[in-house]
């Protein structure tokens, strides 16, 4: 089936796009948006996908559900539009990001300017229900972002994976990590950052990958 997803991932998507699982999928995610309120807006729901291209990943930060209250999700994970107040986990990871790198937290919380460089946000489910948390979970948004993972494990190289708490680390098992760096740790959740998010230190770490692979690096603050 065609999807509207920037044509860089036509390719390695394909076969996805093709699949009866898709196609349930997509008749589900349909019907919910006209049955009642689904975030983010339609237009928004590869924008990852449409903000950073195939060619160009250098990094992949994987959430799990889009955000669910009014007005908060743009189809990038952590990610809310210009304007709206940062959510508890985004505070985190730029309190992480200032305290590994140097730098003042930025007033806005859309992280666009991290996905025009190679960042892809990517969340494991990419629609869900107002207020209802999981709730687009198990209807097939898990097995297409499977196969993201699987088509940037296979088709790139040198690729930093930032995986935050248990679900993500669990979609892991997919990467090859003789060909790209994998960095884990507790969520930046306000429940979990204290257990080891904080300090981590992703952010240099992945820089100094990329620099030793001689990608350049991002420019995350």
């Amino acid at each position: 089936m065609k999807v509207k997803i920037d044509p860089s991932w036509q390719a390695p998507l394909a076969q996805q796009f093709d699949s009866p699982y898709f196609e349930e999928l997509t008749q589900f995610v349909r019907t919910r948006y006209g049955q009642t309120q689904v975030y983010p807006a339609p237009s928004r729901i590869f924008a990852a996908f449409d903000a950073c291209p195939f060619d160009k990943v250098k990094v992949v930060i994987l959430g799990q559900d889009p955000y669910h209250g009014p007005g908060q999700a743009n189809g990038m994970c952590f990610s809310v539009p210009p304007g709206v107040q940062m959510p508890p986990s985004l505070v985190n990871i730029f309190k992480e990001m200032a305290s590994d790198l140097g730098g003042q937290i930025p007033a806005s919380g859309d992280l666009s300017y991290l996905a025009e460089q190679g960042v892809l946000l990517l969340n494991s489910t990419l629609t869900v229900e107002e207020h209802q948390a999981g709730s687009h979970q198990g209807k097939g948004w898990e097995t297409f972002t499977d196969a993201v993972i699987d088509a940037i494990n296979r088709g790139r190289e040198h690729v930093v994976f930032l995986l935050w708490g248990s679900y993500a680390i669990r979609k892991g098992a997919l990467i090859d990590r003789s060909r790209h760096l994998v960095l884990t740790s507790p969520h930046p959740s306000p429940l979990s950052a204290h257990r080891g998010f904080f300090g981590n230190r992703h952010f240099s770490k992945a820089n100094d990958y990329l620099i030793a692979n001689g990608i350049e690096p991002i420019k995350w603050l």
